[in-house]
């Protein structure tokens, strides 16, 4: 659906303000809350004190959040010249316009002025899709957008089930792999895989998963996951019922192909009925977990699917919950009808397998897109570019990519600047999809393709922010993208140059010096005692060598901060005066024998700011450190 700036919208035509109230903190701001009449959607609008105020407003969006922004977003709103705009999450982006424009008419009123108020939309992951949707399907409502952390049209769900594959083969050597990729490690995650191995590494490596991304493997694998990355079996289940059935007995398919890999996948199967012998009620007397007669012997890699029977042998149906094969308990899970639960009894059964959930795992090869452009896809066609494997009826990922981008079909026919970021070490976006959707930009502006867009990668940061030592928060490099792209559609300024990047085999990988990298990301290179790993004894001090580049016309480094024992704790480093230029040293000696991953922080910020919060721009130089 087209939406322009005057259309009315009927299912949001009638946006009522339930509230309103002046407020101190973050900052002094005046908070309008409202929803659309007929609807469960609501927004808030925070409007900052006039004086602060220079024309325009940030709309972040997402398929899952609340109404109520965050106090960082309306604080950096307000010193960026901006109100705050956020709606309760919807597919699509028309509840988003919706609001936005509403908001102009309140913002019009409450600052008592005439003047054009400019617009500008954010989103990442699943938000990312209604940024993008909203840029190619409206006209005047928003003025520019970043889309950040961006999917395309094939990433749900083949990228999860991709990695839930390499979980099941390469869960064992994944510790090696890391250690490979690591700083001062071989650089080569193939050494000492089987064949199998190395096949499967090579095939998910190519589908995106970054190479680098090892080195957090508990997350590349979902260990900490509780679907196991295999949250979308329902949809894929219900798009294309037959393909378990055909994945185990036809030819084509990983299950009955006569291979190493087959056979593992055959040996991974679990198809089980055991007996119930207790069922443990609440005070309700609802069923909250059974004893079994016997569970499946091996560590569950995949997850199950759980049926119940009566004792007569006649289905009761699915259940949902969570098996502990050691004690041979079976917790019963949210979201089971109280027609399924009443029936399950001591005597019962209950069916255990995971015929779907392994079939799952390489549900990619039968999903080779259509669409040109899907070089990841490359490994999986022959000489002619036709699929080697039998492909399904329908492709998932775009059904999916058009229901949460509002029907968007991701065509690259932008209607105002946009400014695309992306995280070089993003498992759940993989770090080439960036660059597909800049190819689809280029092909459709043509000559206008470097007025209207940009891309911006960033190093050591992945899809969720800085949850291990080696990830940076990337939040003040999407400030700065704000702050950017509403200058470059309100005065022409032209932002910094798109990051210069080279994809091949799945992997996007960047230059190593900020002058030839570009972006806005300075570029730390750090050795210790002149390498990037060394061995020393305990007690022996080491010299750390630092030198700190800001990419060209990006700002100045304003603050350093060391960690030498790779704990994720920096202590900050004064060497002078905010500059685009540093080279720093330190010693440190180690006292205790061990590995240490040590690391120098380096922030830079576009007016050489120390004292701000705001658009920082931050990266890492490690080393490894191998005390005796």
């Amino acid at each position: 659906m087209q939406v322009t700036a005057d259309c009315v919208d009927p299912l949001y035509a009638h946006p009522v303000i339930d509230g309103e109230k002046d407020l101190t903190t973050p900052v002094p701001h005046h908070q309008v809350s409202g929803h659309f009449e007929g609807t469960s959607v609501k927004f808030n609008l925070y409007l900052p004190q006039a004086s602060r105020w220079d024309g325009r407003f940030f709309q972040l969006v997402y398929p899952l959040q609340n109404e109520n922004a965050d106090s960082p977003s309306i604080a950096f709103g307000a010193d960026s010249g901006a109100y705050t705009v956020q709606t309760s999450g919807t597919e699509g982006y028309r509840a988003d316009a919706a609001a936005a424009k509403f908001s102009r008419t309140v913002a019009a009123k409450y600052y008592r002025s005439s003047r054009r108020i400019h617009g500008y939309i954010y989103g990442g992951s699943g938000g990312s899709y209604m940024t993008i949707g909203a840029m190619e399907n409206t006209t005047g409502v928003w003025d520019g957008a970043v889309p950040f952390i961006p999917g395309v049209p094939t990433s749900i769900p083949n990228n999860f089930f991709v990695r839930a594959f390499a979980r099941l083969v390469l869960l064992g050597k994944a510790p090696q792999i890391a250690d490979a990729v690591r700083p001062g490690g071989s650089g080569n995650p193939y050494a000492g895989l089987t064949g199998t191995q190395k096949a499967v590494l090579r095939e998910v490596t190519r589908m995106g998963i970054p190479l680098r991304a090892w080195e957090n493997y508990s997350y590349v694998l979902g260990l900490d996951d509780a679907q196991g990355l295999l949250g979308f079996a329902g949809t894929v289940r219900a798009m294309d019922p037959t393909y378990a059935d055909d994945f185990w007995s036809k030819p084509g398919y990983l299950g009955t192909e006569r291979s190493p890999l087959g056979d593992l996948i055959r040996a991974a199967r679990t198809d089980q009925t055991t007996g119930i012998t207790a069922v443990e009620r609440d005070a309700h007397d609802v069923p909250t977990k059974l004893t079994l007669s016997s569970a499946p012997a091996d560590p569950n890699k995949t997850g199950f699917d759980f049926t119940a029977y009566r004792a007569d042998g006649s289905a009761i149906g699915a259940l949902t919950g969570s098996l502990d094969p050691a004690t041979k308990t079976f917790t019963i899970g949210a979201g089971n009808s109280s027609e399924t639960l009443d029936a399950v009894s001591a005597g019962g059964k209950l069916r255990i397998d995971n015929r779907w959930n392994l079939a799952l795992l390489t549900y990619h090869r039968h999903q080779v897109p259509a669409r040109p452009g899907f070089s990841a896809w490359d490994q999986f066609r022959d000489s002619a570019g036709e699929p080697i494997y039998p492909q399904r009826a329908i492709e998932v990922g775009p059904v999916i990519s058009g229901e949460v981008s509002g029907g968007g079909t991701h065509t690259g026919k932008i209607t105002g600047k946009v400014i695309e970021v992306a995280n070089l070490l993003d498992t759940d976006a993989f770090p080439w999809d960036a660059d597909w959707y800049a190819q689809q930009v280029k092909q459709a502006l043509g000559s206008r393709y470097d007025d209207e867009f940009r891309v911006w990668y960033n190093d050591n940061a992945d899809h969720i922010g800085a949850h291990e030592t080696n990830l940076l928060d990337y939040t003040g490099i999407l400030q700065q993208a704000l702050r950017d792209v509403s200058a470059w559609a309100e005065k022409g300024v032209p932002p910094p140059r798109s990051t210069r990047y080279s994809v091949a085999g799945g992997q996007v990988t960047v230059p190593a010096t900020a002058a030839q990298r570009h972006g806005i990301q300075p570029v730390v290179d750090l050795t210790a005692n002149g390498r990037r790993r060394i061995d020393v004894p305990a007690g022996k001090p080491v010299t750390f060598t630092a030198t700190i580049q800001a990419a060209p016309g990006t700002g100045k480094i304003v603050s350093t901060g060391w960690d030498f024992t790779g704990t994720g704790t920096f202590t900050s480093s004064a060497f002078g005066r905010p500059r685009t230029d540093v080279r720093v040293r330190q010693t440190y000696t180690y006292r205790k024998p061990g590995t240490y991953y040590s690391a120098l922080r380096a922030t830079a910020q576009r007016d050489g700011d120390t004292a701000t919060p705001f658009a920082t721009i931050p990266n890492l130089g490690r080393v490894r450190v191998v005390v005796h």
